[in-house]
């Protein structure tokens, strides 16, 4: 495991963070000068077709030596979460967890503690690597790149292990819903893909969320206060009266788990003249997103109704879809996934997110694109980790499941 520890500590330490307000692709600096690193690194093992594009999307070949074999792709992304630092990140590692609490060392107020941490207790024994509690560690996706590198190493240092053609694809802006946007499937070339960009080991993620976002517009009145009487009308009051036309105790995120979806008002900007309100539409089941949307729609006939001079909008935008509806077209892509899993002693565990990955999206254009795990924990979080071991478990199940492929026709 040590040249995989080597490359994590050395990825994380390259500032990737996404930029929202960018105009640019990729948003940010870092996610090019990582990716012209692994560029190199993937010529030095000898990969085929290696490039990375102008948009910093890199692409290299693990060739095949099983005839006729389908094509499958690896995918990880570049990027980091905007919601925490990632500048200047100071990987430590964890040898021997001894399965107490863990304070990290540049932030003491900051405590990966065992009692809120699900499956903390159960790596006692194994190297974790955690930041310092000032900035994210990274894992976040770096796991992934870091697993996907140190399979293509094995494979590239064991030529008669047994694969087919392998795509290994390095993504950007993933974190900030712009994963796929630059990725070319038909040069891409495969047949399935599988994301590494799992929490712990040996899960699979073979469904999630349906997804849209509305943007409700409330548009008002404004004149100055002095002399409103009988002709303001107040958006940001009108927002309020809107909000409340929603249900307050049930489809909320903070109010549901498991399979129940939600409608989750998130940022609401503007003025008395005009205020927008941005809400996140998701349930497993598809349909359910059109009445989610109808619901928005009759709170915006209500308020509308009350306050005849407003004017209240909703406009609704698809953004993914559950990826189980593309899974069904090719079951191999999961099921040879747990195979893998099981062929080196494991269970799968097989788990439905409430999100979505860019999995999804490149399921719904015709790649089956299940998530598998890349050994990290509390993401997006000063408080983010990874296990090596099971970082490594995912090494080792990426070769199996290209011998598995290699088998297929």
């Amino acid at each position: 495991m040590d040249a995989l520890l080597e490359r994590f500590c050395r990825y994380v330490k390259i500032e990737t963070t996404a930029d929202e307000n960018a105009e640019s692709y990729p948003s940010s600096r870092g996610q090019l000068e990582l990716g012209k690193l692994l560029v190199a690194e993937l010529g030095d093992l000898n990969l085929k077709d290696v490039s990375i594009s102008p948009d910093g999307i890199v692409m290299a070949t693990i060739s095949g030596n099983a005839p006729g074999a389908p094509t499958i792709a690896w995918f990880a992304h570049l990027d980091t979460s905007p919601e925490t630092s990632g500048a200047n990140v100071n990987p430590i590692v964890h040898h021997n967890y001894d399965g107490l609490d863990i304070t990290l060392t540049g932030d003491p107020t900051k405590i990966i503690r065992v009692a809120d941490t699900e499956g903390l207790a159960a790596l006692a024994g194994k190297t974790l690597i955690t930041a310092d509690g000032t900035t994210l560690l990274g894992a976040d996706d770096k796991a992934g790149i870091a697993i996907i590198m140190t399979a293509a190493d094995h494979l590239m240092a064991h030529p008669d292990a047994k694969r087919g053609d392998i795509r290994v694809v390095f993504t950007c802006d993933e974190e900030i819903g712009h994963g796929t946007d630059k990725v070319d499937l038909a040069k891409v070339g495969a047949v399935v893909g599988y994301t590494l960009d799992g929490e712990a080991a040996c899960k699979i993620e073979n469904e999630t969320f349906s997804a849209d976002l509305a943007v409700v517009t409330i548009t008002g009145r404004n004149i100055h206060p002095a002399i409103a009487k009988d002709k303001m009308i107040n958006a940001v009051k009108l927002a309020g009266e809107y909000l409340a036309h929603l249900p307050m105790d049930s489809l909320a995120p903070e109010l549901t788990d498991g399979r129940d979806g939600f409608v989750h008002p998130y940022v609401i900007e503007g003025g008395v003249a005009r205020v927008t309100i941005r809400i996140l539409l998701r349930s497993f089941v598809t349909a359910d997103l059109a009445d989610q949307a109808d619901l928005l729609r009759s709170a915006a006939r209500c308020v509308q109704s009350d306050h005849p001079g407003a004017q209240v909008t909703v406009d609704v935008k698809k953004q993914y879809r559950n990826m189980i509806e593309a899974l069904e077209s090719e079951p191999r892509a999961v099921d040879l996934a747990a195979q893998a899993t099981r062929n080196l002693g494991h269970k799968p565990q097989f788990e439905s997110i409430r999100g979505g990955t860019d999995g999804s999206r490149f399921s719904e254009l015709g790649l089956p694109t299940p998530n598998l795990s890349a050994g990290m924990y509390n993401f997006h979080s000063p408080l983010e980790f990874a296990c090596l071991n099971q970082m490594q478990t995912s090494v080792d199940i990426l070769v199996e499941l290209a011998k598995l492929w290699s088998e297929q026709k």
